[in-house]
This record gives C-alpha cells, sequence and structure tokens, in this order.
C-alpha cells in the first residue's frame, strides 16, 4: 500500500481478467502514488500488460475480455466513465515496440494536440520542442523535423513514440518494455529522462529487466501467474522479499 506520505492516483481493487477461459489477471489490489515511479515485474505472460490496458481501457478493445472489479484514478472508476477518449488522454502509453505515424517528426508529435483543436503555430512548436526535449531526442533531431519519423533509427523512433505520448500532457504515463528493441545507451537516455518527469507525472513501468526496475522505481510490484505476489518499496523488494518465488525471480534463478 502507498505509504502515508504519498497521495493515491491509480487504485486496483479487487481486479480480474480473462480472455475467454484464460485468466490474465486474479483477484488484483494495490494503490500507485501520485508522482511515483511504479515498476511492474514479472515472468512471461503474467498479467503484466493487461494490467495496463485495464488503466485506458484499452482492454476494450479486446472483444473476449472479461473484466470484474474497480479501477480508480483519483478515486473514480475508470470503467464507469463516459467519455473514454478523455480518459485516454490524461494517460500517455507506449509500446514494446516503436509505433510511428506514416509523419514528418514535427507531425508526429504535434497530431494529438491538433486532434483536440490546437492550431496556433507558435503554441505546437513550443510543446513539440517541450515533448522532444522531454523524450532526450531534441538535440538530435532539430534539424530534421521535416523529415519522416519512420527514418530515424529504431532508439530514436522509441523516443519519438514517448515525445508523442507526452504531446497531450498526461498525468500517467505508462510503458510496456520501452527498451526492449532499444539499445544500452539510448535505454540509458531515456530512463534519465523519466526520472526527470517524475516531478510532472505517475509513470507506470512494465519492465522484463529487472535490473531496470531496481534503477528507477520507487515501489515495485511483482507478478506471477496472473497473480500479485506482492508489492513493496524497491530495496525491500529486491533485498528483503516477503515471497521465495519473488527472490527467486529478482535473483534470476527464474524467469
Amino acid at each position: 500500500m502507498v505509504t502515508r506520505a504519498m497521495e493515491t492516483h491509480v487504485e486496483f481493487d479487487r481486479v480480474d481478467v480473462s480472455y475467454g477461459r484464460a485468466v490474465a489477471l486474479r483477484d488484483i489490489s494495490l494503490e500507485i502514488g501520485r508522482n511515483e515511479i511504479f515498476g511492474i515485474i514479472g515472468p512471461a505472460n503474467s498479467g503484466k500488460t493487461t494490467f495496463l490496458k485495464c488503466i485506458n481501457r484499452t482492454i476494450d478493445f479486446v472483444t473476449t475480455a472479461s473484466v470484474s472489479g474497480e479501477v480508480r484514478i483519483d478515486g473514480r472508476n475508470v470503467f464507469d466513465m463516459k467519455n473514454v477518449y478523455e480518459l485516454r488522454r490524461r494517460i500517455g502509453m507506449v509500446f514494446p515496440l516503436p509505433v510511428g505515424l506514416p509523419l514528418t517528426v514535427y507531425d508526429n508529435v504535434a497530431y494529438a494536440p491538433r486532434m483536440a483543436g490546437v492550431r496556433d503555430r507558435t503554441f505546437l512548436d513550443e510543446l513539440v520542442e517541450r515533448c522532444l526535449r522531454q523524450a532526450a531526442l531534441w538535440d538530435e533531431v532539430k534539424d530534421r523535423l521535416g523529415s519522416l519519423g519512420t527514418r530515424l533509427s529504431g532508439g530514436q523512433q522509441q523516443r519519438l513514440t514517448i515525445a508523442r505520448a507526452l504531446s497531450h500532457r498526461p498525468e500517467i504515463l505508462c510503458l510496456d518494455e520501452f527498451s526492449i528493441a532499444v539499445d544500452p545507451v539510448t535505454t540509458m537516455r531515456i530512463e534519465d529522462a523519466l526520472v526527470e518527469l517524475k516531478s510532472e507525472m505517475t509513470i507506470i513501468l512494465v519492465t522484463n529487466l529487472v535490473q531496470q526496475a531496481r534503477r528507477l522505481a520507487d515501489r515495485v510490484a511483482f507478478f506471477n501467474s496472473s497473480r500479485l505476489v506482492e508489492v513493496g518499496d524497491t530495496e525491500t523488494i529486491f533485498n528483503h522479499p516477503s515471497d521465495e518465488i519473488t527472490a527467486a525471480y529478482v535473483t534470476g534463478a527464474f524467469g
């Protein structure tokens, strides 16, 4: 649970998710504090990505999905919200592989604000630069904003995806294995950017890189076989876990 010094931002309350007969999440209850980096670790198929999909309701796109329980943001159940698009504007989502729009670097970042009705060029220029700086990409692309984003390197495209996720100024940023196709140097640059962004938003990080969670996260949740095994501050999870399965995972005995 979140300590008294922390304000709860996202809360899962007895959440179950199934895809047909396959259970993806079973009885998940936890709280995520505002402006923390919350790490989620666990072996493949333990429910980590499904957890993220519940937050911005992209789980709605899965026709076989069945969800029970509540996911609350600022105390309000997201599954009761009528305006799903407004919900998703509050939540930035970055997927494992970069998904660049077939647009220029500039237009990739400006796309969401324009769709929301923003037309002021000065405002858009400032927004694009700020988001690219926050994603640690500005210095590499500032002289080719008119080039296609799909022509950037893989690591640059991933950072462009992060910049695009930041363009609608989300209060929650969800990252699902963002470093899966990124070289170690670029990964470290993104990690540095995330630490700076924590002051502006809550960051939920799903990662298979155990040491990445250890470097970045304020608290960590360990998932296994669709269940939440334990959650706690990073120091405790890695050095004094309460469950032997957690201990085996963080020490590399399995996973």
